[in-house]
């Protein structure tokens, strides 16, 4: 089987290749990775050697690329995304060009090569905020800033690609991710890397905005899952359990450090900032998925891994 990888060189998309090639001798993957500042190419470097596996440096966002990368593959996994909401509040404009653009661009060259699977990798942001229950996937889109936005348009786009060309299509949507090689414009790695440097830990308006915590390990278990298993044109939401206020996790983290609370600086709230995030993740679990990663147990082999890892953080682009 040969597997696309869109965004592959990304945080998430380069956990899922390292543990496709790991746990599949025969698979192929297949890297298309444009290498912004969120791509590095440091994320793949225990697989660049790997016969099975190969890379192209190029954006899928372009007719010619997607459908060269595209014709062959027996799957596409399309992780490729403007991630960041800060970014995407000051400048939407990569966000709706990548999130929703390139993913039409991708359903095209599926739709015109018959492809036997495309997979969107999605977000619980997409469903807004809620103060209590959980979202399922049968609830109402509701998105709150620029990025989120751009994330429920193509899960729209994905779905009617679906039901009008019959391309068939699976959606994941996660709750908040962490885990090694995340870049430090997240929470958990900038809180991390800053007070692993006695730096300040920037803390938006009192702190409890509240979010659903996965390790990337979990995620990648779990959207490799419907990959194989998935009914076709259906959503899967995939969360950790580990509802957390953002304070809390920095508090966490500082624990694990044995740095002072004194760190913690809260600035001013950003625009459009949703409360709460939740997610009802029975459809998956009836698929036999659950979380192994407990949060304590994966903030702490995080925290290892940026402590032993400087040499990466270097390697990072900012902008």
């Amino acid at each position: 089987m040969k597997v696309l990888v869109t965004g592959g060189a990304g945080f998430i998309g380069s956990n899922f290749v390292v543990r496709l090639l790991e746990k599949y001798p025969d698979t192929h993957v297949v890297v298309l990775d444009k290498l912004t500042y969120a791509g590095n190419f440091a994320n793949l470097r225990d697989v660049k050697k790997n016969p099975r596996f190969s890379f192209v440096k190029g954006d899928i966002c372009d007719q010619a690329t997607a459908e060269k990368c595209v014709k062959e593959c027996d799957v596409v996994v399309n992780f490729a995304a403007e991630s960041h909401v800060d970014r995407s509040i000051e400048d939407a404009s990569a966000f709706i060009r990548s999130n929703f653009s390139g993913v039409f661009q991708l359903l095209e060259a599926c739709r015109k090569f018959d492809v036997p699977k495309f997979e969107q990798i999605s977000t619980d942001e997409v469903y807004g905020s809620t103060a209590s229950g959980s979202f399922s996937e049968e609830d109402s889109l509701n998105p709150s800033n620029p990025y989120s936005a751009s994330k429920a348009s193509a899960d729209l786009l994905v779905k009617s690609y679906f039901v009008t060309y019959g391309v068939p299509v699976v959606i994941t949507r996660s709750t908040n991710n962490y885990g090694l090689r995340q870049h430090t414009e997240k929470l958990i790695p900038k809180m991390i890397t800053n007070a692993m440097h006695d730096k300040k830990l920037p803390v938006y308006g009192d702190g409890k905005n509240v979010r659903d915590w996965i390790h990337v390990f979990d995620n990648c278990d779990g959207i490799e899952l419907v990959m194989d298993k998935g009914e076709l044109g259906e959503v899967y939401n995939i969360g950790g359990g580990n509802e957390r206020t953002n304070i809390d996790i920095v508090r966490m983290i500082l624990r694990e450090l044995g740095k002072p609370e004194s760190l913690i600086e809260f600035v001013k709230d950003r625009p459009g900032h949703d409360r709460r995030y939740s997610l009802d993740c029975a459809k998956i679990k009836k698929l036999g998925w659950k979380p192994r990663i407990t949060l304590e147990e994966g903030v702490r082999q995080t925290v290892d891994w940026y402590r032993k890892n400087e040499w990466w953080v270097k390697t990072l682009k900012t902008d």
